[in-house]
């Protein structure tokens, strides 16, 4: 009777502690999402939210590309992950991280579309107070260009 018994003990016991594979992936935003299954993950922008299920429930919706992350369970990954955060604000809950990061993400995004601007267009210019446009010369080009990657760093490291 012994026997049984320590081994229903030893099997509840193990199920406690189980762990499960995590998967996770970053959307483009940034953000990092886990999940505990490897069943496929759709996404897609819904009147500019972002949305994820496991059916393909819009005509957008994009499968996102899971990887696998660690056994374990899903809140100590994602405590894992905002620890890592070398931008980690002291006292900042995880809703405030994600809205962070996607502010972070959006502003990198824009400096690199300017840089990207400035490095294919013909010639660089200003605007003078009267509307009229102002070429740069080719040293105040360059110099701007530096200016603009040094802000595409700043933002996007």
């Amino acid at each position: 009777m012994m026997k049984p018994i320590a081994l229903l003990v030893l099997v509840c016991g193990l199920c406690a502690t189980a762990h499960a594979d995590i998967w996770m992936w970053v959307d483009e935003f940034g953000e990092t999402h886990f999940v505990s299954t490897n069943r496929p993950i759709y996404t897609w922008l819904d009147g500019g939210e972002v949305t994820f299920s496991d059916k393909p429930e819009h005509p957008n919706a994009q499968r996102v590309e899971l990887a696998w992350h660690s056994s374990g369970n899903l809140p100590d990954a994602e405590t894992a992950v905002v620890s890592r955060d070398r931008n980690a604000i002291p006292g900042e809950t995880a809703a405030e991280a994600t809205e962070r990061r996607a502010a972070e993400a959006y502003y990198c995004s824009q400096a690199m579309d300017i840089l990207e601007t400035y490095q294919t267009a013909p010639q660089l210019f200003r605007t003078d107070e009267n509307g009229e446009r102002e070429y740069l010369s080719v040293s105040e080009a360059a110099a701007t260009l530096v200016e603009t990657q040094a802000k595409v760093d700043d933002l996007c490291n």
